[in-house]
């Protein structure tokens, strides 16, 4: 089957869907605003022709293909699967608006940079579940520190008196704060299994090509897990909430995809 004729029609719904949940959010008053089911909808339609899509791309006859853009468009297909399973529950739906454009654009860079980079079909279960809690994991912490930058935008507002706009759309600043610490719970949980199943199984975490994976991921580890400490002890919230996960966020980006990069794209190993 060719490629494209899925990866096309997967970045519209992506793009329509990220874009009706913003017209729902940023429509002046009085103005057309799409429901919200129709940008779920077209959310969950681009969900599932990219999940053909990596299907094909990643299971070969040689094994699983996690070179750097298939990793890449996981994650961002994870990112997009949990958001929208989650907000048949929760109000995280307004999140679409970062993450279906985002996984849009894993597409395309996938397509236009293909790659391979086997993990082998005899890889043991040990293996597989580090690849996994790890993927799931970072794809949990990406939807937090969306989530701190959405809350960035209320509490800004909120400190400045200007309560309207879009911000009336999005659910109470403590609705808000209590989903960021949710997220940020279940991906250290994650996190931490990830680290522990590949100090348990993999044969060297300090290896050289893992050295600074494993470094920048237990920095990460670090960072959310004196975040969770500070809110038990002390309460922390708002701006210091915020800077914590977008700090652990970013070093952890680093750790999963940073070393990746220099290996797969610069050193082409």
């Amino acid at each position: 089957m060719n490629v494209t004729l899925i990866a096309i029609p997967a970045v519209a719904l992506y793009f329509f869907g990220g874009l009706f949940t913003g017209l729902r959010l940023f429509a002046a008053e009085g103005n057309w605003r799409p429901t919200r089911n129709l940008g779920l909808a077209l959310g969950f339609a681009g969900l599932l022709l990219h999940g053909i899509l990596l299907y094909q791309e990643l299971f070969t006859v040689g094994g699983l293909n996690l070179s750097f853009f298939n990793a890449v468009s996981l994650a961002a297909w994870t990112v997009a699967g949990l958001l929208l399973v989650s907000s048949l529950t929760k109000p995280v739906e307004n999140l679409a608006i970062l993450a279906l454009p985002l996984a849009a654009i894993t597409i395309i860079l996938d397509l236009r940079f293909p790659g391979t980079h086997l993990l082998s079909e005899h890889a043991g279960w040990e293996l597989r579940l580090h690849v996994l809690t790890s993927m799931l994991a970072y794809s949990l912490l990406t939807l937090a520190s969306a989530q701190a930058l959405l809350l960035a935008v209320q509490d800004n507002h909120l400190r400045r008196h200007h309560p309207g706009g879009f911000i009336r759309a999005l659910p109470p600043l403590q609705t808000m704060e209590s989903l960021l610490f949710e997220m940020i719970s279940l991906g250290f949980v994650l996190l931490s299994v990830a680290l522990l199943t590949g100090f348990l199984y993999l044969e060297d975490m300090f290896a050289q090509h893992l050295v600074h994976k494993t470094v920048l991921s237990i920095v990460a580890w670090v960072t959310f897990a004196t975040l969770l400490w500070g809110r038990y002890r002390f309460g922390w919230r708002g701006r210091k909430a915020i800077r914590w996960t977008l700090v652990g966020f970013a070093v952890l980006m680093l750790a999963y995809f940073g070393s990746k990069a220099v290996i797969e794209l610069i050193l082409k190993r």
